[in-house]
């Protein structure tokens, strides 16, 4: 069975290097899931997805994702919203390097 997105972007546009989320939230059970429902009811499989539970009392979730095909809008307002998400503290936001 494959899958394929809904846009897949050509080497040579700027869409083709990955956006990535670096999320810092409280360490609940909700975040999470909150934070990739972001993507999903957008029809986006994050390229990379990892989440660790950190912090001197294991109270913070660290939650890094590397996204293709957003253009800098869309990026942006990915961003917005995941700053939004009740226990969130800090969403980070770059572009990957060519290799």
């Amino acid at each position: 069975m494959s899958t394929s997105l809904a846009y897949e972007p050509s080497a040579a546009s700027p869409e083709a290097l990955p956006h990535c989320y670096s999320v810092l939230a409280r360490a609940e059970v909700s975040v999470m899931p909150r934070v990739l429902e972001l993507f999903v009811k957008r029809g986006i499989l994050p390229r990379r997805c990892h989440g660790v539970v950190s912090g001197p009392g294991h109270d913070e979730l660290e939650i890094d994702l590397q996204v293709d095909g957003l253009d800098t809008d869309a990026a942006e307002h990915i961003q917005r919203c995941l700053a939004q998400i009740i226990h969130v503290e800090r969403v980070l936001m770059s572009r990957a390097h060519r290799a």
